[in-house]
């Protein structure tokens, strides 16, 4: 038997309490949690430097990682933004009487116990447990090691509050950051009902391919941007800045820059603050003939398109029209975010249409799509896959269904 099977069973157990907790007592662990949080920001930061000191902080993954006071405050107001929220628990979602006198009704339930698996984002952890809770779910985290120590911190605070409410705190665990944890997590048919990955590509595929428990899958965003011929060229300077520099180590930043070839004379005047910021171009042999020499622009190859940089980087790729750009995302694409700018009403409708990703965009920086920008309070992830959720997964997502139904004695002939 697997070594990790007990604890597994334990959350299971656990877990079947939370169903009985009321919305205003979960309300209540959350708010206090938020409080401890601010409380211990010292403690927190403390043990996230143990964590960054083994990082270089050149890594894309350094800024993920990195636990700020001000990021702290964030991750607290979002909490108390979930804990406002209705809980997404117990709704009628369908009602109907048969013919034969039975009530049916559809009911929203907890999926059961959610397994998570992710990289170096400590905030993670509270944004998953947050939801969690509200939504009536056990969770069992399987951090990686680069977090480890900011991990196990924010662990022993949830537990904490968990204790003061007198709640279930065995539905709530940790994992070990070993690979033998991972395995067994990805086995725990018995146990867990659901796996989140939340990473790189490289990790949402191991899961994938190794999980025994069903999979949805989050992440990883290789996000495109066209500027159509009609684009106004102010409002595409400002949204591709935002959409690259905001934060480049995270899922929704900009990849790829689709370029109308009607934009090539004034390219180097769109592209001048992305380089003032530091970002490295990988243009292709038209953007490229089309931009004067700098050390941060070379000619980009293949592989430049689809990939997720998650670092101030970026490719340019050339079309001649809305019908080659759209032939481009969907070759690459992700399905996580894209986005056109334009002013021709006809171009914006069809990209709208055509484009199959979780979040598509006119006019607007990629950066929004994330769980409290869609008033979400948090999300668990950002899915993007098609059956059951899809874009940021928030209370609503991390619920399923049941039909109750009610009789007198009916009986089937």
């Amino acid at each position: 038997m697997n070594k990790y099977n007990p604890y597994f069973a334990n959350v299971k157990e656990a877990s079947r309490k939370l169903i009985r907790i009321g919305n205003d007592q979960a309300g209540e662990v959350l708010a206090r949690l938020a409080e401890l949080l601010e409380e211990k920001t010292w403690f927190l930061l403390a043990e996230n430097q143990k964590d960054l000191d083994r990082m270089d902080a050149t890594n894309p993954m350094y800024d993920r990682l990195a636990l700020t006071e001000e990021r702290i405050q964030g991750i607290a107001r979002e909490m108390l933004a979930v804990q406002k929220l209705p809980s997404p628990l117990h709704l009628r979602l369908e009602e109907k009487i048969l013919s034969n006198g039975l009530y049916l009704e559809k009911i929203s339930v907890p999926l059961g116990v959610i397994g998570v698996i992710y990289e170096a984002r400590p905030n993670v952890t509270l944004d998953v447990f947050s939801l969690a809770l509200k939504s009536g779910n056990g969770l069992i985290l399987k951090g990686g090691s680069d977090a480890e120590f900011s991990n196990r911190a924010i662990i022993q605070l949830i537990h904490q509050v968990l204790r003061e409410f007198e709640f279930p705190e065995k539905a709530f665990l940790l994992l070990p950051s070993d690979r033998e944890a991972t395995k067994a997590l990805l086995e725990a048919v018995d146990f867990v009902d659901v796996i989140i990955p939340r990473g790189s590509q490289r990790l949402i595929d191991f899961v994938r391919q190794n999980a025994k428990v069903p999979v949805i899958e989050t992440g990883a965003g290789i996000v495109h941007t066209y500027v159509d011929e009609s684009a106004d060229f102010e409002k595409a300077k400002a949204i591709i800045l935002n959409a690259k520099t905001r934060r480049p180590s995270v899922c929704n930043s900009l990849d790829c820059l689709i370029i109308h070839r009607s934009h090539l004379p004034n390219l180097e005047h769109l592209i001048a603050p992305l380089i003032d910021a530091g970002v490295e171009i990988f243009a292709d042999s038209d953007a490229f003939a089309a931009l004067s020499s700098n050390p941060n622009i070379s000619e980009a190859n293949e592989r430049h398109f689809g990939t997720e940089f998650l670092s101030l980087k970026l490719s340019i790729k050339t079309v001649e029209n809305l019908n080659q750009a759209l032939d481009h995302i969907a070759r690459f694409s992700s399905k996580h975010s894209e986005a056109i700018i334009a002013e021709n009403q006809e171009a914006i409708d069809r990209f709208l249409l055509e484009v199959d990703a979780a979040a598509v965009y006119a006019n607007a920086s990629t950066a929004f799509t994330d769980g409290a920008q869609f008033g979400l309070g948090a999300e668990i992830g950002i899915s993007t896959q098609k059956l059951h959720a899809r874009g940021p997964m928030g209370l609503r997502e991390l619920t399923s269904y049941k039909w109750v139904v009610r009789g007198n004695g009916q009986v089937r002939g």
